[in-house]
């Protein structure tokens, strides 16, 4: 017996909606990430900031818009969704553990050199 999957097909007239949907998200993901990482590293003013939330906001629209005209199912399309949830998240926690990991070892390097 023959497992066989089922899956909608996309109509060719929808081949250039998708294909620029799909660079959408990959450019508005690449700018909410440059915009964050530069403003907490201090090359850029935090009041750019705003503007990579911004980039965010069209990253999870265009995304979600690109997983209805690829027809995928609910699962898929809640997962998306929680993932770009996890990278509004995920740049924000990994400097808050660089700032935190700084101090401490920066506590410690003190007490050493006072040591001596």
């Amino acid at each position: 017996m023959e497992n066989t999957v089922l899956r909608p097909e996309i109509a060719i007239d929808q081949f250039l909606p998708i294909f620029v949907e799909s660079t959408l998200v990959l450019l508005f993901g690449v700018g909410y990430a440059a915009l964050i990482t530069l403003s907490k590293m201090g090359f850029f003013s935090k009041k750019w900031m705003p503007l990579g939330y911004v980039f965010w906001a069209l990253q999870t629209y265009c995304l979600y818009d690109l997983s209805v005209m690829i027809h995928s199912g609910n699962f898929t399309t809640k997962v998306l969704m929680v993932t770009m949830l996890a990278y509004l998240f995920i740049p924000h926690l990994y400097f808050y553990l660089i700032e935190e990991s700084a101090k401490r070892y920066d506590d410690s390097d003190e007490t050493l050199q006072q040591q001596q």
